[in-house]
Parts: C-alpha cells; structure tokens; sequence
C-alpha cells in the first residue's frame, strides 16, 4: 500500500506548515537538525524529528508539543561486529536502514509539506527522501552540511571504487532530488553550482550560528560556582579563576577528520617551555579514537612529558558544555574540513559564549568562521599551536587575549533565531 499524500492547504497558515527533519545519526548530537526543528515550532509548524535516539536532544524539544521525536531502531549489533567482513555487513546494513527510513518516513509519520534531509550521511538517505518526496507529494531539501563521498575518501583513498560510487551517487541525487538546498559557506553554495555537482535548483547559505543555550556568564562568581561544581575543574577552580592556571576545551567526534595528536604534541612542546602556565585541558567527546588516544594521553604522562597539563575527557550535557565553554580561557578547533569547504559548529558555539579558538586553519572556508586576529588564531601544525598558546598565555599576551575575547563575543551577536528567520522562514512558509 503505497503511503498517503501531502495535500496542501489553502490559503496556508504557519500552523499548517508541517515539515519532516531526517538526520540518519543520533539526533542529541545534531545541533543544527534540532536548532532546525525548534525554529519551525517557534513560529508555529509542526515538526516529525526522525533519526537515532542514542544520546539526550536539547530539553525545549523534548518540552514542544507541537515536535515529536520518532527514533529509528538501530541495525542489529551483529551487523557492527567486526566478525562479518564489510561487503557483507555493509550492504545489509544500508538494507536495514532502506526499510527503517521507509517505515518511519512513508507510514509511521503524517505526510509533511517538507522533508529537510542532513547530508551526509547521503547511502541510503538522498535515494529515500527523493523517493519518500515523490510517493507523498513533499517538497525535498537537502541541507549539505559536507560531502559523504569526502569523508570516505578520508579512511579508504580517492580512487577506491566505493568512494568513486559515492561520489556519482551524491553528485546524481544532488542534481535530481532537491526542490531547494542549503549549505553551511558560501563556498560550498559555489562548488555545488560547478561540475562535478552542477545543483540546478535554488542554494541558499545558513551559516550556523549558536542557539540561545550559549552565553557569556554574567559574572566571576558564576564561573567560580560552576567550577567548583563540576568534577573535573573541582580541585583546579581557585586556580582557573584567578588565572595561575588556564583552562582550555576541545569538542571532538574522535575520528580520523581530527588530529587529536596536533593537540597532545603541541602540549608537549609547550610544556618544556620553564615559563609556561599550567593547563587543564578538557576534550568532550565521544567517537571510535577515543580510547586510543586516552592509551596515549597516559603514557606521555608516564613519561613525564606533560609536566603541569592535565588532560581530561568529559561527557557533559548541553546546557554543562555551555557553561563550561563561557569559563574557559580558549576553545581548541581540530576540526579538518575533508570538502574544504564545510565548517564546525563546535567554534560557532564557542563563540556564542564568548570563547576565542585556536583552530585548524588548513581549508577554503576557514575565514568564514575564523577572523585571525580578531576572534581568534589558525594554526596547521602542532609547532604553530604551542607557539599560539605560548603567547596567549603569556603576559605580554593578556591583551591579545582580551582582544580575541571582545572579537567572539561580538561574532555572536547575530545568534541562530535570527540567522534562520532571515534565510529560511519565507521558504517554509512559517513567516510572511
């Protein structure tokens, strides 16, 4: 039985407007899909959150009435087990979740005005949408956050047969599937308009921005009293606060598109210098690296390499890393854009609560996001990074410092509600 259809009301009122967010990945740690989903609701619409339900989503969607949250069951552990060989598991994988995104998206949610698909994940999601979007009357756009095929190529090379798949895979659903497209840069707007994408249907840019969550705080006493709280500050908080000891923070998805060792031989390095601070250095974080470079965080220390660093890896909540980012001296970016032409929403939030970064600097769109010296620094090797720490923390580097501060406080003044009224709120519908 094929699923019911889309019918459009007319005249149509925001309340009307009903719009599908599908993110194939664990919903609580795609911001953007649920800042997304909150900004349809805000002006009224309804919204059917689709993707894993792994991790917490942020509280105010949980609390909306009119987002409802349908969580796809994940493929069955044994298709993760490295005991099947990936030409098998792979492809039963990618069948589990054909029939998982079908049942969800055609029969187990009402049909929609719109259908706003992450990319990647592009295999299967783009073939379903488009499909989905055809048998239900919905408007199709793709929200291109990357390239799916660029981070293949990052783990099996450019010339594997299934990374050149992917890529006319994604280059062909690009072209045939959207009714409208967002990206993240304007440089990805204008690689997607050239070969070998060639996108004939409208681009618009959404830079991220960060939600309402991410705040300066409002005084010393407020960072003291969260430092003190938290367990992994707890013992350091006299210290951070009266600025003996820096405190820096790194968000990671431990995963081969970011260098944590840039980070651990930078560290190194600053260390040997006699005058340098002491530093905590907290990474938040979940991902597949992760427990290998815990293995290596200890046996520096062992070694003594890390004299008067402390490494620490955390899972906090939304509204915890929020605060901690406000308490912190300096963000630390290792993001490595595989397109170049992506850009992390980690630094976005950073800036929301007035947190100048040291960041990864090596791609196209990195001026986007990142203003050298005005709120904050590149870097492309771990030298660079200890000498940016070096001066920073430094006397002489106080007003620097300060600088950067004022430059990403004032980067987020423009916050999310505001950035996707402006480019999104006509298109859907939700705004006159």
């Amino acid at each position: 039985m094929l699923p019911s259809r889309y019918v459009k009301h007319s005249p149509a009122s925001h309340e009307s407007v009903s719009v599908q967010v599908l993110v194939l990945g664990d919903i609580g740690r795609s911001p953007r899909m649920q800042y997304h989903a909150s900004s349809v609701a805000r002006h009224g619409g309804r919204v059917d959150l689709i993707g894993y339900h792994e991790s917490p989503p942020h509280p105010d969607l949980l609390a909306n009435p009119r987002i409802k949250i349908h969580p796809l069951a994940p493929p069955p552990s044994l298709l993760k087990s490295r005991s099947i060989p990936f030409i098998i598991a792979g492809p039963l994988k990618v069948l589990w979740q054909i029939w998982t995104l079908i049942s969800v998206l055609g029969y187990e949610t009402l049909p929609a005005r719109w259908l706003l698909v992450q990319n990647p994940p592009s295999i299967p999601t783009l073939a379903i949408a488009l499909l989905i979007s055809v048998l239900r009357n919905t408007h199709l756009m793709i929200d291109w956050h990357n390239y799916g095929w660029t981070i293949l190529a990052g783990t099996k090379g450019r010339d594997h047969p299934f990374v050149k798949i992917s890529k006319a895979y994604e280059c062909a659903l690009g072209q045939a599937a959207p009714t409208a497209n967002i990206t993240v840069t304007h440089a990805m707007k204008r690689q997607l308009e050239r070969p070998p994408y060639n996108v004939k249907a409208p681009i618009l840019v959404l830079h991220d921005r960060p939600a309402s969550i991410f705040q300066t705080l409002k005084s010393i006493q407020d960072r003291r009293d969260f430092l003190e709280k938290l367990p992994e500050t707890r013992d350091f908080a006299s210290n951070i606060v009266g600025g003996q000891t820096k405190l820096i923070v790194s968000s990671t998805s431990w995963t081969p598109d970011e260098d944590f060792s840039l980070l651990l031989d930078a560290l190194v390095k600053y260390a040997t210098e006699e005058t340098s601070h002491p530093i905590i250095a907290i990474i938040t974080g979940r991902g597949p690296q992760k427990a290998f470079y815990e293995e290596k965080i200890q046996e520096l220390q062992k070694a003594g390499k890390l004299p008067n660093i402390r490494i620490l890896t955390a899972w906090l909540t939304m509204e915890d890393y929020a605060k901690l980012l406000s308490c912190a001296d300096l963000g630390i970016c290792l993001h490595m854009s595989s397109s170049g032409v992506d850009l992390p929403m980690k630094v976005v939030d950073m800036f929301g609560s007035g947190l100048p970064v040291a960041a990864y600097s090596g791609y196209e769109s990195f001026s986007e996001l990142v203003k050298e010296g005005v709120n904050g620094c590149g870097f492309e090797t771990a030298e660079e990074l200890a000498a940016i720490l070096q001066r920073l923390f430094s006397k002489e580097g106080l007003a620097e410092l300060r600088t950067l501060r004022e430059g990403a406080k004032k980067e987020s003044d423009l916050r999310w509600d505001e950035e996707w009224d402006r480019v999104l709120g006509r298109v859907l519908g939700v705004i006159d």
